[in-house]
């Protein structure tokens, strides 16, 4: 792996995920370049939009507000010359004491200057329905919708 070590891609890896355990968001925009392409299953990225970082990190910030705890089990991770592919299961558990357990696919693609350049992430997002559910003041559910969608 001429341009990134080996050992570098883990560090970023590692870094990452345990600042996502820790709820560590200022960490986790750290670790990502202001430009980060960012894929998800159901998104649909328009390549001219400038605004990932932000929209991501939303992302990032409401799951780590929605939950207490948050696990990473890694189940496979392979290097490749310029970042990874993981496959882990994401133990988290919500402010309601719901628990999730979603099977996730990530690769992310690590620039020469040491930040995630790229983030494609695979999921099947009913999985982490439980964590969007939320009583209302009538006492039924409501759907709060995609946090990315917010503005």
């Amino acid at each position: 792996m001429p341009t990134r070590t080996a050992k570098a891609i883990v560090d970023v890896a590692d870094r990452l995920f345990a600042a996502i355990e820790r709820g560590d968001v200022a960490a986790v925009a750290r670790l990502w370049s202001d430009d980060v392409a960012v894929w998800r299953v159901g998104a649909h990225r328009d390549p001219a939009r400038t605004d990932d970082k932000p929209r991501a990190l939303r992302v990032i910030d409401w799951f780590v507000t929605a939950t207490t705890e948050r696990r990473y089990e890694i189940l496979d991770r392979r290097l490749f010359d310029g970042g990874f592919v993981q496959q882990h299961v994401l133990h988290a558990r919500g402010r309601a004491g719901q628990s999730i357990c979603p099977r996730v696919c990530i690769v992310i693609r690590i620039g020469t200057d040491g930040l995630i350049e790229r983030i494609d992430e695979y999921l099947d997002p009913a999985e982490i329905a439980p964590l969007l559910d939320r009583p209302n003041e009538r006492g039924f559910d409501e759907h709060p919708g995609n946090p990315a969608d917010r503005s």
